[in-house]
């Protein structure tokens, strides 16, 4: 549509009508040549300019916006935003032009009230002819016109949220239409002119806030200091140092404080430190001595802010010292004269006898009488030792009076632990005290004061904290440290051949299941019980001690091996025979046992605990057995079996890198298919001397055995992460390669970290992976296990629940899992063209899947029978030996 410039009837049309090309048919009048590299060197020069230059740059490169955009006039107008007046005007004239620009100056902004309507951050304002506006326009235009203006094309400007000023181009003749590309460009500059204003604005203040910092320390009474962490650099203000004596050349850059503070006080200035950057004190607050240069002590009051950060670490620390030396010397000879009454006065809140220099009471106040048992006037004239009667807390021998041990050293005495204080009524109460000497104004003891208070319920807290410092809070059993330190004893005692000793390493076999089906608070109410039976099927000498989540442990003393395993087998037989019942469910609880004789040889606590842990781990392999003992033999013959070997291999291998990845294709089983994996990545060690790299199937025992699982699933992640990186691995487009995870390494809590640190130091896309997982490892490790899916799924990682069918009890705790793929187990795949019964399985997993919206993979597809089965049968991806054996990813080529 055409638009009529000025048009009353016509809309207000902004730049982005503008731009639309059903509202301009054609361009009108095109800028010059290089309009756009003249706005940007002009934007440019705005952004660079300093208050020295400003008025200088601002009409120079008003010209070259003028002749840039062949304009009769490019102008600035500066707005107060306190009074909304224009303060001033700078304008470049062409040689005809006739505009009178600078009468705006001293003008309010009421004076152009569509422009005021319209003020807004780089919002562009048009007029095309001033001698014809529109109704809204026409106080503006009339303006304009009076200063022989025929059209303007200019924009507001704001400097920290505030309406600053205007920019714009103007005209001696009215204007069809203002060009689209000024618009923008003129945008551009305005936005760059408020940039270099507000840049100005802020140096200013920032010089005027350094002269007045400056002002501020040369006149100040307070030294300051400020310590910055994160460099170790230590700033010290001239007054600091002037006022203990020192200079640069004596301080550096970060003096040892400690060498300044008096040695008395060090300790009490550490603690209010700590206490402040611990956030328990809004600021830091100290009285305290500071060698002078001199050598001699000077009193500081000190007060501190500190910054840290997220962590609580200390990031710096700045604060202000002031001498009170003279102040101080004034107080302490205030305090000599009235010591007595001071002592008094601030012990009200406690217990507090006063006696003569002979240790007779003469006074005691009510809170005394209170825990004493004794009244003031039955206390008078009777000696100290009579009304406080103190005794050790532990050994209950009686203690010298702290008040008449006071008086004769003259000096303080403060108790360093409770003591056990007798009432007058025989009961008995836990107490500290301070006692110290009285003067008198010749220095002479005079008499003295004991002041003390009940700390019976906080040293029973203090007890209660160290029963559960050691031992476990769901169970009541000591916890594993306390163990440990239990069997240190244990060992010191069999070295010495004092007695026999034999640990039972204990590990639950039902506990996960249990936990993840009912939840953790019948997990919890499980581990009580089973703590409780073991506890009652060992004798009151033996320690049963909480190790891990569902793993106990005995340490049996004096018990020879053959009464050890009786133990053990009771231990079992009364697990075996408990029933946990928890709502409608009722759980079979058993337990695996590897036992182990505590001898006298040079094992340490470490090896007896792991030959522990590796019998217990035959007894659970061993099933109906569930309890082995541990012997030198066994582990021998674990090592000819080969376990050590491969132990030692796959530990050389993740040291020098010897795994490689095996390839093979997935396919599309139905046509039309776009998304899926495509291909399934196996780890296997390098080939030696020409022979086939080593399948997993051979090494997994042993990785499995050793917890090295999470080690070798890193180093696949890695390695098929950096293949796609660096596109040594390509995929077609839209599909995905699988990985397996071990059950171990869902419950590697660090794992999911390694993960997403991969995915972004490689650069693969989370789309193009597809990690797979088994119905057990996930049941086993479900708190891990969800999270680790839920965080990667939603990154664009795709999952598949693997060797699906093997255990289908389980899966009431999968199916709110964001799962994409089921592949079902092999077992049920292998002659699955004359087999019925496994035909209906695999067709209720289909409709199952079908149902959670999940697709099908088949794998272990041998022959043509078997494809052209699942087929038939709707699978959606298939993967075996009929499709393609695995191969070295070098010689793997891409599947379609």
């Amino acid at each position: 549509m055409a638009i009529v410039p000025n048009d009353p009837r016509q809309p207000d049309y902004t730049a982005s009508d503008i731009l639309s090309a059903q509202v301009w048919p054609r361009r009108s009048l095109s800028p010059a040549v290089g309009l756009d590299v003249i706005c940007i060197k002009i934007a440019v020069d705005f952004q660079s300019m300093s208050a020295a230059d400003a008025a200088m740059r601002l009409g120079a490169n008003l010209e070259l916006l003028r002749e840039a955009t062949r304009a009769d006039t490019a102008f600035h107008i500066a707005l107060d935003p306190e009074t909304t007046a224009f303060t001033d005007v700078a304008a470049a004239h062409g040689l005809l032009a006739t505009g009178n620009h600078e009468q705006l100056r001293g003008l309010s902004l009421d004076a152009l009230p569509w422009f005021r309507s319209r003020l807004a951050p780089l919002r562009v304002s048009e007029l095309r002819d001033t001698a014809k506006a529109r109704g809204d326009q026409a106080v503006d235009a009339a303006l304009w016109c009076d200063l022989g203006i025929g059209s303007v094309l200019m924009i507001a400007y704001y400097i920290e949220g505030r309406p600053a000023g205007a920019l714009g181009i103007a005209g001696a003749r009215p204007r069809e239409q203002w060009d689209v590309q000024l618009h923008l460009l003129l945008k551009l500059v305005g936005s760059s002119l408020a940039i270099g204003l507000e840049r100005i604005a802020i140096q200013a203040r920032l010089s005027d806030l350094e002269e007045r910092n400056e002002l501020a320390l040369s006149s100040a009474n307070d030294g300051l200091w400020d310590f910055d962490t994160l460099n170790n650099r230590v700033y010290l203000s001239p007054r600091w140092k002037a006022m203990l004596g020192y200079d640069e050349s004596q301080v550096g850059q970060a003096p040892d404080w400690r060498t300044l503070v008096h040695t008395d006080d060090m300790s009490r200035v550490q603690a209010a430190i700590r206490d402040h950057v611990a956030g328990k004190t809004p600021l830091f607050e100290s009285m305290h001595r500071m060698r002078h240069a001199t050598g001699e002590w000077r009193w500081v009051i000190s007060r501190a802010k500190a910054r840290v950060d997220e962590n609580g670490r200390l990031i710096r620390l700045v604060g202000v010292e002031l001498d009170i030396t003279e102040r101080k010397l004034y107080e302490e000879a205030l305090f000599r004269e009235k010591e007595s009454a001071q002592i008094t006065l601030q012990s009200i809140g406690d217990g507090v006898v006063t006696t003569d220099a002979h240790g007779v009471i003469d006074y005691i106040n009510p809170v005394a009488e209170q825990l004493t048992g004794w009244r003031l006037e039955d206390s008078q004239g009777r000696a100290i030792e009579e009304v406080f009667r103190a005794f050790h807390e532990e050994t209950c021998e009686p203690l010298e009076n702290p008040l008449s041990v006071a008086i004769r050293r003259t000096r303080s005495i403060k108790s360093v632990r409770p003591m056990l204080l007798i009432r007058r009524d025989g009961n008995e109460i836990y107490v500290e005290s301070t006692a110290s000497p009285i003067r008198d104004g010749s220095g002479a003891v005079s008499g003295g004061v004991l002041v003390f208070h009940d700390v019976s319920e906080a040293r029973e807290l203090n007890r209660r904290l160290s029963y559960h410092a050691s031992h476990d809070v769901l169970t009541g059993l000591v916890n594993r440290r306390e163990f440990e330190h239990r069997m240190e004893r244990a060992l010191k005692s069999a070295k010495a051949h004092e007695t026999s000793y034999a640990l039972c390493y204990l590990d639950l076999d039902q506990f996960k299941l249990v936990n993840d089906t009912c939840g953790h608070s019948a997990g919890d109410n499980m581990l009580r019980e089973v703590a409780s039976l073991i506890k009652d099927a060992v004798r009151d000498s033996d320690t049963v001690g909480r190790i891990g989540g569902d793993e106990f442990a005995l340490l049996l003393v004096g018990c020879p091996l053959e009464k050890a395993r009786q133990i053990a087998d009771d231990v079992v037989r009364s697990v075996n025979d408990y029933r946990f019942v928890w709502k409608d469910k009722i759980f079979n609880i058993g337990v695996s046992v590897g036992l182990v004789e505590i001898g006298r040889d040079g094992a340490t606590i470490e090896d007896i605990i792991n030959s522990a842990d590796s019998a217990c781990y035959v007894a659970k392999k061993q099933g109906g057995v569930h309890v082995h003992v541990y012997s030198a033999r066994e582990e021998a013959s674990a090592r000819h079996r080969g376990e050590i070997h491969w132990l030692q291999k796959l530990q050389a291998a993740l040291r020098d890198n010897a795994f490689e990845l095996y390839i093979q294709p997935i396919v599309h089983a139905q046509r039309g298919g776009e998304r899926g994996p495509a291909l399934e990545v196996f780890v296997r060690l390098k080939a030696e001397n020409g022979v086939p790299g080593t399948p997993t199937s051979e090494f997994i025992r042993a990785a499995e055995r050793y917890r090295l699982m999470p080690h070798i699933d890193r180093w696949v992640v890695q390695a098929v992460l950096s293949a796609l990186g660096r596109g040594g691995l390509k995929l077609p487009a839209g599909r995905s390669i699988a990985i397996n995870l071990a059950g171990q390494t869902l419950g590697d809590v660090d794992f999911l970290e390694y993960v997403v640190d991969c995915f972004d130091h490689t650069g693969a896309a989370p789309g193009d992976i597809c990690f797979e997982v088994t119905e057990s490892a996930v049941v086993a490790n479900m708190d891990h296990a969800r999270r680790f899916i839920e965080v990667l799924h939603g990154m664009g990682c795709e999952f598949a629940l693997d060797n699906f069918g093997s255990g289908l009890s389980s899966f009431s705790n999968l199916k709110t899992l964001p799962m994409d793929y089921l592949k079902i187990d092999g077992s049920f795949i292998h002659n699955l063209a004359g087999d019925s019964v496994n035909q209906a399985l695999v067709a209720a997993m289909i409709d199952l899947s079908r149902t959670l919206n999940f697709r099908v993979v088949a794998e272990h597809v041998e022959d043509q029978r078997s494809l052209d089965t699942v087929k038939r049968m709707g699978i959606d991806f298939v993967q075996g030996f009929i499709v393609g054996r695995p191969q070295p990813l070098s010689l793997m080529p891409v599947p379609l």
